[in-house]
């Protein structure tokens, strides 16, 4: 009988055993799915859109690792920042809206300048506008009927749409031209109606204007620098970035990434205009 006893207690401390390591090994075995890191939300500013899309694509191949892009006006993300959204790095077309959620202490730092964009003028094929006529011609062709709706992004919450408005302003012609103005939400949204011939012209990213097939669809030349304020360009991590946020964020500053912007016509930090 003791020996008995003794067996099943030995057996049912082996079975015990058994099934705590089969517990560690099924625990160890999900354990990472689990603590998988979520697909990290990038925000950046819509003349980013082919730029950015590219880098990224680029990235995925080296990393393995994937992200998601949401591309809108810089105004409008500041905002959602501000109220709780769940973006983790964020590509401004305005440095200030960093700087003031720098400020707010909602960013891990203040960021850092990854490019100085520059506006054109654009003007679909078929459109009784020339970008011959530049801007000062804009405002006789207001009024002659020749140009009826003039697209640029909306200058409350969008960069290059401020830096439209200042550049028709340079040039005397704001007044003129307000009454026929079709805000784009953003620049990316002003080139499209500007290309589509759903206006005669518009102002938009020079961005914008290089990507595949917007040269079979008009014409455009780009506008001086001194005619609005630079548009510098900053990106920040936020408070809960993850770890394929900040690695991005890092590749965004390597050789690779830095001569995508230069294709798609920023002026990068270090090699002035």
């Amino acid at each position: 009988m003791a020996a008995g006893a003794s067996h099943a207690r030995s057996h049912r401390g082996g079975l015990l055993a058994s099934l705590a390591l089969f517990a560690a090994v099924l625990c160890g075995a999900i354990a990472p799915a689990r603590a998988a890191e979520p697909v990290p939300v990038i925000a950046a500013a819509s003349d980013l859109k082919f730029a950015l899309e590219e880098i990224a694509d680029r990235f995925r191949g080296a990393t393995g690792q994937d992200l998601r892009l949401a591309f809108g006006s810089s105004g409008n993300f500041a905002r959602q920042i501000q109220q709780g959204a769940p973006f983790e790095l964020f590509l401004s077309a305005d440095e200030n809206f960093v700087l003031r959620l720098a400020d707010a202490g909602l960013t891990a730092d203040r960021g850092a300048l990854y490019a100085v964009g520059r506006i054109v003028l654009f003007v679909p094929k078929g459109s009784p506008y020339s970008t011959a006529d530049s801007l000062r011609g804009l405002a006789a062709a207001v009024r002659d009927g020749r140009v009826k709706r003039f697209a640029i992004a909306n200058p409350e919450h969008a960069p290059y749409g401020r830096a439209a408005e200042e550049a028709l302003r340079s040039q005397g012609v704001w007044d003129a031209v307000q009454p026929s103005l079709v805000l784009g939400e953003n620049v990316s949204q002003a080139a499209q109606f500007a290309m589509t011939g759903s206006a005669q012209g518009g102002i938009f990213a020079y961005s914008l204007a290089l990507a595949d097939g917007v040269g079979d669809r008009g014409s455009f030349v780009l506008l001086p620098q001194e005619w609005h304020a630079p548009l510098r360009q900053r990106m920040v991590l936020l408070q809960k970035a993850g770890d394929t946020a900040r690695r991005f964020y890092a590749y965004l500053q390597e050789a690779e990434a830095r001569a995508v912007f230069r294709r798609y016509g920023f002026v990068l930090p270090g090699e002035g205009s």
